[in-house]
């Protein structure tokens, strides 16, 4: 098994907080990989019925555990599974447990609890950049081209099969079974639609026409696609400048692998590189627990890729850049006569340490992603 101490350390920081530690993300990115390896753990798959009933009784059911943790995983699967997990934290507290799921916690009517104050939740993303070479991967563009789902990256050939097999179990287990939804095919394509366009403008309207559904279902299913972790939407950063781009969001699918399979891509060009190391930057913001990540643009086309606010007035500005030495400041520096408090950030795919530089009047730290992730704890 392949060790993810990243991983494993948010899971320690989190328990720290509280006892129950909820562990979300897409469907095969690792999550039961990753809790079948943790140490002096009690693991128990719910999907199996004999789990079920063991759990009928919870008290029972924590009294006999030996061990200081027990995962719970694909927790929703249970009748109840927000009692189950309310009796460990509240009659139990010592006991640390791990739940996971695909989805949000609350996706599905089974969590009349939304256990507040009780977890925390950690989002797993596909393979990190800072993870490749546990991985094996020598070249980041295999993990552009394959993805980050872990079969996928490691398998010996790419098989363009793995991405239709990952979709039917996503639609049949993640959707139909949380959602009811029987319209397949039509959500499918928005879902393809979504992947083509990834790292773009998100212009609801037309996607609606190009999908041939209705705007409010286009609405439903955006959501789904975000409670389910397979999309990420980001709203822009404005504090009220006339000429920002204020109500238009960017979309991002949540693996380069499927975004190459939808966009038909067998292998990358130079230019197809830039777009998609954006996705692995902001995997590394959501992987270290970010909880507000925007992008900033204005009605003249200026942009700075990732906004994030740390404070009311102190906003970090974040480009990604495939090769920092193209870097134009054109959208930093009319970013920062607005908001002019800050760090700025070009993340790239270094081999050297973090240094910095001055451009243009603007200081500016050249980062690898593990770098900005530990700038951002």
């Amino acid at each position: 098994m392949i060790e993810r101490p990243f991983w494993k350390e948010r899971l320690v920081a989190a328990w720290k907080q509280t006892s129950i530690v909820w562990l979300t993300g897409p469907r095969r990115v690792g999550k039961t990989v990753l809790a079948r390896g943790l140490p002096e753990a009690e693991f128990l798959n719910c999907d199996l019925p004999s789990t079920a009933e063991r759990l009928r009784d919870p008290e029972t059911f924590y009294r006999s555990l030996k061990k200081p943790l027990v995962v719970l995983d694909e927790v929703h699967q249970l009748p109840d599974p927000s009692r189950l997990l309310k009796i460990g934290a509240d009659a139990f507290p010592k006991l640390k447990i791990l739940a996971t799921g695909s989805s949000t916690l609350a996706a599905t009517q089974k969590f009349r609890d939304s256990l507040t104050g009780r977890k925390r939740v950690v989002t797993f993303v596909p393979v990190l950049y800072e993870e490749l070479p546990a991985f094996g991967i020598v070249d980041l563009r295999d993990r552009l081209l394959r993805g980050g789902l872990p079969p996928s990256l490691l398998a010996e050939e790419p098989d363009p099969e793995f991405y239709g097999e990952w979709l039917d179990s996503y639609f049949a287990r993640d959707v139909q079974e949380l959602f009811r939804l029987e319209k397949r095919a039509a959500f499918l394509r928005l879902f393809e639609l979504l992947l083509r366009q990834s790292g773009g403008m998100l212009d609801v309207t037309k996607l609606a026409r190009e999908s041939q559904i209705s705007r409010p279902t286009l609405t439903n299913w955006l959501e789904i696609f975000q409670i389910t972790h397979v999309a990420h939407l980001l709203r822009p950063f404005s504090a009220g400048g006339r000429r920002e781009i204020i109500a238009q969001p960017k979309v991002f699918g949540f693996d380069t692998g499927l975004v190459c399979h939808a966009r038909g891509w067998d292998h990358l060009r130079p230019e197809d590189c830039g777009v998609l190391w954006e996705h692995l930057v902001l995997d590394t913001l959501i992987a270290c627990g970010v909880p507000k990540i925007h992008f900033w643009r204005d009605k003249q086309q200026r942009e700075v890729d990732f906004v994030v606010p740390r404070s009311r007035d102190t906003v970090d500005a974040i480009e990604c850049k495939w090769q920092p030495e193209s870097f134009e400041t054109r959208g930093l520096r009319a970013f920062r006569e607005q908001y002019p408090k800050g760090r700025n950030y070009i993340v790239s795919p270094l081999n050297s340490p973090t240094y910095e530089r001055v451009q243009d009047g603007l200081k500016i730290i050249v980062a690898s992603p593990r770098e900005l992730r530990q700038a951002m704890a």
